[in-house]
């Protein structure tokens, strides 16, 4: 992407799936291939630089991430600083996030530190089901305290998705861990800190929603599912009173913008809602107009299509 190319939007949520330095990971193929069956997808497994050249093409950034899943299900992790070092060769597009299991307390905190000190990490992923964790233990607090010092963004999970979807016993996956409510008492405990429920809720939409309107510093990114699927409900906030909280992900690669974008434009989203949900509210939630280095993409506007912004 060049300075002059318009960016289009930002996909606040997409997964780093292939690692350059180790074999795959059977684990991971296992999740992966239930995945591309619950969703109807191929399911690509591409390099973090083809993923680059994938939203580059598209003149789009997107956040990418792992996912710390090692000490509930064995998949081996591409490490974060990997994501980070090949992160840091597509800055025109990647935005470098980092995935931590919470439950490794004290000496998880020493990463998070080191990461974004060390590594230009932007904020974090968590995934309460796949990691096995209720998002308002305190063990995890300590972890969050880093975070919140940075005063960089949290996502975390939310609701039932395509993960362990089919596999025998769910993949050991269990939904009760993303009851979105449980992140109230991290936004109360932890203000400065920019929390993001990813995914439509289900079946807890309605608490996702409540504890967004409730808490300033709580979004909603819409990742996961296609738009024709959301509750009536979802799509009459985004275009109201949560319209400047909502944010576009697409779950890539389970789901390519491209479908989702496609689906979007269908359910009735208002015109002048539809720039703050696929860019304007994710460049201010990361304070990308604020960087040095990302502001000068993010500040350029898409340039006006029919039934777009």
């Amino acid at each position: 992407m060049t300075e002059q190319k318009p960016l289009v939007a930002i996909d606040i949520h997409i997964h780093a799936t292939v690692s350059t330095r180790n074999p795959p990971d059977e684990v991971a193929i296992a999740f992966d291939k239930a995945m591309a069956e619950y969703f109807k997808e191929k399911m690509p497994r591409p390099t973090i630089a083809e993923t680059a050249a994938y939203y580059r093409e598209r003149n789009m950034m997107a956040v990418i991430f792992t996912v710390d899943t090692e000490r509930a299900n064995g998949q081996v992790r591409i490490s974060n600083e990997e994501v980070a070092e090949e992160t840091a060769k597509h800055k025109d597009v990647l935005i470098p996030f980092a995935s931590i299991d919470p439950m490794r307390g004290k000496m998880g905190a020493r990463e998070a530190r080191r990461l974004i000190n060390e590594f230009g990490i932007r904020g974090f992923k968590f995934h309460p089901s796949a990691q096995e964790f209720y998002p308002n233990d305190r063990a995890a607090y300590d972890l969050y305290e880093v975070i919140a010092e940075a005063g960089l963004p949290a996502i975390f999970h939310s609701g039932q998705t395509g993960v362990g979807a089919r596999m025998r016993g769910g993949g050991g996956v269990r939904l009760k861990y993303s009851d979105p409510m449980f992140l109230d008492d991290v936004a109360v405990d932890f203000p400065d800190m920019p929390i993001v429920i990813a995914h439509p809720s289900f079946p807890w939409q309605e608490n996702a929603l409540a504890v967004a309107t409730h808490k300033p510093q709580v979004y909603i990114d819409l990742s996961g599912w296609s738009p024709k699927y959301f509750p009536p409900i979802l799509v009459q906030y985004a275009n109201t009173i949560l319209k400047d909280k909502m944010l576009f992900g697409s779950d890539f690669p389970v789901m390519t913008p491209d479908r989702w974008l496609e689906d979007f434009d269908k359910i009735g989203i208002r015109d002048e809602v539809k720039p703050l949900i696929l860019r304007d509210n994710a460049v201010r939630l990361l304070g990308l107009d604020k960087d040095p280095v990302y502001g000068r993409y993010a500040r350029l506007k898409p340039p006006t299509q029919d039934g777009c912004c």
